[in-house]
């Protein structure tokens, strides 16, 4: 027997319900969902308390020079970066220097770096537990982790949240193409994967200096965010795209140049000459060729397939049916990117609400569906801190692939028994006034099994009550 609609949409193509919300959508779930298309600016957070990932990187970045002067005055050292040293670091442009924004004095970049982590994290995960389009932030999450970047790189920690709310969320309900650009070029992207240090082996800077081509954006961006790891390319693909490449950078990470913390390009590290990437020649247009190089990829026909498949993957099963994948993958081409359309095939899908539940909820969504389902007295910190001792860590997924997809990924003997540790905590978080009955005939409305009514009513306590509800499969498959 297939899900009941209402949750469906709440809980397949949302974070979970809200107190009164399956009664509420329960005349229209559909249309509840089709909803929360509508305004693409309510996929954004705007929190003027969070600063732009430039200005982050730039205050970064000059605490980094304050506190290396300090250790070289300190060991009687000279200035350790004149403007004759910056130059020589950048391969000889004639760039006019630009002073980076000036942190308080003493302040150091890795305590920077995590403000703004910690800032980025908790407005993120309280859009999540509050927002009334949660298939609209589901959007996003799904976006922001097939592009994935990690605060296990250093510089990345401080910007992962600014690349989410700069790159992803305009985007998320606008072309393909746009998102890819703005992804691509973004400082985090750049610096995560070390595209920032590539340079062309036979540019102007490659002739002066010992460091060459980095492949890794080329790769990931072929394999991971447009072709797919069968979309027909090769190493040769790779290469050839990693020196188109060359030149994408970020300013001041190295030395003081214009826009510190912007992506700009450097004509005197792009590598010269005419390279085929997808069966496609690209001559030496500097910054013009890599920007038609990813408007192309963001059209190939196997792009549509990899998101297709993906979008199927991370809504419905891991092993989607090829009919809804093929529905998808059309309306991606048919629309030339057109993320919106893509989102409302997916509601209009049948296999989307007859499919079985199979995915186990991430750690994250499991944390933003009990804040929103139980009203839970804890701040956004320490909700995230409950995702992290699921593995799920804040903007720290394992690698460039970003967090799995299989549908039994996050469950397990030790993930279960961590999750009911979790639940047992949130018990206790819950408001005084709330019943554990009255919540399962809330929370989960025709969706109510007869056996987790029996296990919540029979429960020798209130807070028993409610972590048999929130390990109850209702609460953990979607």
């Amino acid at each position: 027997m297939p899900p009941h609609s209402t949750t469906i949409a709440l809980r397949r193509l949302g974070l979970g319900p809200k107190p009164g919300d399956v009664k509420r959508i329960a005349a229209d779930p559909r249309g509840f969902v089709l909803a929360s298309l509508a305004d693409p600016k309510r996929a954004l957070i705007d929190d003027p308390d969070l600063e732009p990932s430039h200005v982050v990187l730039a205050e970064a970045r000059a605490a980094q020079v304050e506190v290396k002067a300090a250790r070289m005055a300190k060991s009687g050292g000279g200035d350790p970066a004149t403007p004759m040293a910056d130059a020589a670091m950048s391969g000889g442009d004639a760039m006019m220097p630009a002073k980076p924004a000036a942190p308080s004095p003493g302040t150091k970049p890795g305590r920077i770096r995590r403000e703004a982590f910690q800032a980025e994290a908790a407005a993120r995960f309280e859009h999540s537990a509050a927002t009334d389009t949660a298939f609209l932030e589901r959007l996003v999450l799904f976006w922001s982790n097939h592009f994935a970047v990690s605060i296990a790189k250093g510089q990345v920690r401080g910007v992962a949240g600014a690349f989410e709310r700069e790159a992803i969320r305009p985007h998320v309900l606008g072309r393909f193409a746009d998102m890819l650009r703005a992804v691509e070029q973004h400082p985090a992207m750049l610096i995560y994967l070390d595209q920032a240090q590539s340079i062309g082996p036979n540019s102007k800077a490659g002739n002066r200096r010992a460091r060459g081509l980095n492949e890794n954006l080329a790769r990931e961006m072929l394999e991971l965010h447009t072709l797919g790891v069968d979309g027909g390319y090769g190493q040769d693909d790779v290469t050839n795209l990693a020196r188109i490449l060359t030149g994408w950078t970020v300013g001041g990470l190295q030395q003081e140049q214009v826009d510190p913390g912007r992506f700009v390009f450097l004509p005197q590290r792009h590598e010269p000459g005419t390279w085929t990437v997808a069966g496609k020649s690209y001559g030496a247009g500097g910054l013009a060729a890599g920007e038609a190089v990813l408007a192309d990829l963001a059209r190939h026909p196997s792009t549509a397939r990899h998101i297709a498949t993906k979008l199927a993957s991370h809504f419905i099963s891991s092993t989607p049916q090829p009919s809804l994948v093929a529905a998808l993958e059309k309306s991606f081409r048919d629309s030339d990117g057109d993320l919106a359309a893509v989102a409302r095939t997916l509601i209009a899908a049948p296999e989307t609400w007859s499919a079985p539940f199979a995915k186990v909820t991430s750690p994250y969504e499991f944390s933003a569906g009990l804040a929103r389902g139980f009203t839970l007295d804890a701040p956004a910190g320490e909700m995230l801190r409950l995702a992290q001792a699921l593995g799920q860590p804040t903007w720290q997924p394992p690698g460039p692939k970003g967090w799995p997809e299989a549908d039994d990924a996050w469950m397990g003997p030790s993930p279960i028994r961590e999750r009911l540790r979790i639940a047992e905590k949130a018990s206790r978080l819950v408001p005084k006034s709330l019943d554990p009955r009255a919540a399962a005939e809330d929370l989960l409305g025709p969706a109510l099994s007869a056996a987790t009514r029996e296990a919540v009513k029979r429960a020798e306590t209130r807070e028993q009550g409610f972590v048999l509800l929130m390990m109850c499969p209702e609460i953990q498959r979607r």
